[in-house]
């Protein structure tokens, strides 16, 4: 597959390898260019440390901004294009069921991929040749259109608890299944779900209305029981009839609303009124 690598991003991790660092480009943007979507947004790594990365763009006449300094980030600016570049890094003591409470700079980028929450957002791109790092298998993954934690999944959504809003908000949004393991132990971490900030929900939230058919992530909440976490007005609409004016319950009529109005391309205002209308 032909990778269209952006001429500046290019110049970027040339700068880098001129120094003798490596540089990958990882994430969403990797997973998108391998969907065939346009990127947008350039997330990097290096084994540079936050000071090397510093000095490496100053010198080449870019400006940075230490935007998540204690956890190994910082923000590029050079020639009207920006990136956030963050050092090979582990996470562990998710304390708060969100955040690390320690990083730990890491030693290789399959080390730093192995953090990451599903196999097809831990795919690197070495630049700035575009060769591939996969080790575990999110390419063959995105092919089947398979949504999989990278190792444990217990492990993985107990360490952030958004982790699981977000596979649904995947599900949704790309039109993946959730492989079974991975969705089998969601019901068990809703405690540690239950620790994120509701902006953050809502986020996912919103996401999932801005898909094509977003009542493909609101089943899988109810499924996971998610819906009934955060959104218990919806959750107790399950089983309660309509005789007379059709044959649904109030939330696969609601869902059923929220479809149209996507169908449509209402805005998610419009999409939001049309799911919450018969609360």
């Amino acid at each position: 597959m032909k990778r269209d690598i952006h001429p500046i991003l290019k110049e970027i991790a040339s700068i880098f390898t001129n120094n003798g660092k490596e540089i990958y480009l990882v994430g969403g943007a990797v997973r998108d260019m391998l969907l065939g979507k346009k990127i947008h947004d350039w997330d990097l790594t290096t084994n540079a440390l936050p000071e090397e990365v510093t000095e490496i763009i100053r010198r080449a006449g870019g400006k940075v901004i230490p935007t998540g300094i204690k956890h190994g980030t910082v923000t590029v600016l050079y020639k009207n294009q920006s990136a956030e570049i963050t050092t090979f890094r582990t996470e562990s003591d998710y304390i708060d069921g969100r955040r690390p409470d320690k990083v730990s700079y890491a030693a290789s980028i399959e080390e730093d991929l192995s953090r990451r929450d599903f196999t097809m957002n831990a795919i690197a791109l070495r630049l700035p040749a575009g060769e591939i790092v996969d080790p575990f298998g999110g390419e063959k993954d995105i092919k089947a259109k398979i949504i999989r934690c990278v190792g444990n999944p217990l492990e993985r959504f107990n360490e952030d608890g958004l982790r699981p809003m977000r596979a649904v908000r995947f599900a949704s949004q790309l039109g993946f299944k959730i492989e079974k393991n991975t969705l089998d132990v969601i019901p068990g971490t809703l405690e540690i779900c239950a620790k994120v900030s509701w902006e953050r929900v809502r986020d996912e939230v919103d996401k999932i209305l801005g898909s094509n058919k977003p009542s493909l992530g609101f089943h899988l909440m109810e499924k996971t029981g998610l819906l009934n976490l955060f959104i218990p007005e919806l959750s107790t609409c399950r089983g309660i009839e309509q005789k007379g004016f059709h044959d649904f319950d109030v939330l696969d009529h609601s869902l059923l609303a929220c479809d149209y109005a996507a169908m449509k391309n209402y805005s998610n205002d419009v999409r939001l009124a049309s799911l919450f209308h018969d609360v």
